[in-house]
């Protein structure tokens, strides 16, 4: 089935304007975001550059009536802050491997499902780990693991009243390469994780710098090489790290590596300057380089994808209006807008149904159903980041998240690995 769920010619206007009325209604029930006369609250977003972009800030400013700062970062960056000084943000926005530390931290206190506009219609992949009877669960923190808050004050599957984190954008990432500069010995070949420590693109690879990310396309690496075999690649023990990170530095003697990213536009550069080849890529890179005429192919490795899963967290010390505000903050993430504009970077959100009567028919075949595109199709840069003909690696929602390798964790052996990871970068 191609056709959309639903799908009306005057839907981004109409539920803009339905949104706008709402608000303005609110003025005089007081609900609104802030009260006549008010300074208006500010709300204070961290995060990565992922979500963190300007024409999301500009439209939820103008939705909601309220300021909003973004502090856009390095993922191990923003992590460090945000775990360190719960004072120092509102809303945290990253990753599902992210919520273990800043939990043990106190960082985030629990989000009420009660308040949540749209917590029935976000689906069971955030909420059962799967989005069809028959997928892969994955290895590791797949995010209904760790999302609801037990009686204990822990995090477990069990749906109580209480989540860590709300469920939002979600993808399945693996990496990117230069299809103009692809070693003849491999055209023609299933695409695999392997090709990150193949000989032949010694000296063009470039890696993500993040121990829990970058950990795990390289050990899905040398697992797809048969260099190493993991009992648990989810739960990498200190002995197996140990024989990784071995192999890991003996090549970066070697010269294998070229450079490790810390964000989505210093990936960019990288591939763009012919730094290199082929790297850890996320959606969004892949989608401003093909708008830029670069030809970029984001892998759908044979061995099965890394998961990830967004996460939008409330900061222990957020209270009062503030905490209002962040909560309106959470729901119109959900309300519709901000899932189609992702969308168009490659990423899938929670309630998808609602955000598709803000994409066009070719859209949604495109992105969700894994069809041709029927025409051409802009990122969220309003350049042409699909070209008509073309189909997506991996399939359909249903197909991609089907094929989980391994989730986004912070393993038991998290301390260890960290400790292993910046030996391996300075090396």
């Amino acid at each position: 089935m191609s056709t959309k769920p639903c799908n009306t010619s005057n839907a981004s206007t109409s539920r803009r304007t339905l949104l706008k009325g709402g608000l303005a209604l609110g003025l005089t029930a007081g609900i609104t975001p802030f009260a006549i006369g008010k300074t208006k609250p500010t709300l204070r977003v961290m995060g990565t550059h992922v979500t963190l972009q300007e024409a999301i800030r500009q439209r939820a400013i103008e939705d909601l009536g309220i300021n909003i700062e973004f502090e856009p970062g390095g993922s191990a960056t923003v992590l460090q802050k945000a775990s360190m000084n719960p004072y120092s943000f509102d809303l945290y926005e990253q990753w599902s491997n992210s919520i273990n530390v800043l939990w043990r931290a106190k960082a985030i206190q629990p989000i009420q499902k009660k308040r949540l506009h749209y917590w029935e219609e976000i689906n069971d992949l955030s909420k059962t780990g799967k989005l069809t009877k028959n997928a892969r669960m994955g290895a590791g923190d797949a995010p209904h693991k760790i999302l609801n808050v037990q009686g204990d004050g822990s995090l477990g599957e069990k749906h109580t009243d209480t989540i860590s984190f709300l469920p939002y954008v979600h993808n399945v990432d693996s990496f990117g390469y230069d299809t103009s500069t692809l070693p003849a010995e491999l055209q023609g070949q299933e695409e695999s994780w392997g090709w990150l420590l193949d000989r032949h693109f010694s000296g063009k690879v470039g890696i993500v710098n993040d121990p829990t990310i970058g950990l795990f396309d390289l050990a899905l690496a040398a697992q797809a090489k048969g260099f190493i075999t993991f009992k648990d690649i989810g739960a990498i023990t200190e002995y197996e790290l140990d024989d990784l990170f071995n192999l890991l530095i003996e090549l970066t003697q070697l010269n294998h590596f070229s450079g490790f990213w810390t964000s989505v536009p210093e990936s960019v550069e990288f591939m763009k300057s012919g730094r290199v080849a082929i790297e850890s890529m996320f959606s969004p890179a892949v989608s401003a380089l093909n708008g830029q005429n670069i030809p970029v192919t984001f892998a759908a490795p044979k061995e099965g994808y890394r998961g990830w899963h967004g996460v939008m967290c409330l900061s222990s010390a957020t209270q009062g209006r503030i905490k209002d505000v962040a909560y309106e903050y959470m729901n119109w993430w959900l309300s519709g807008w901000p899932g189609a504009f992702i969308a168009r970077q490659g990423y899938y959100i929670s309630n998808p149904l609602r955000s598709a009567e803000y994409l066009s028919q070719a859209e949604w075949d495109y992105w969700y159903k894994g069809e041709v595109a029927s025409e051409p199709l802009k990122g969220p840069d309003g350049k042409v980041s699909v070209q008509k003909g073309a189909q997506r690696t991996g399939g359909s929602y249903e197909e991609r998240f089907s094929n989980v390798a391994v989730w986004n964790t912070v393993m038991p052996s998290y301390e260890y690995s960290l400790q292993k990871w910046y030996e391996f970068i300075t090396a």
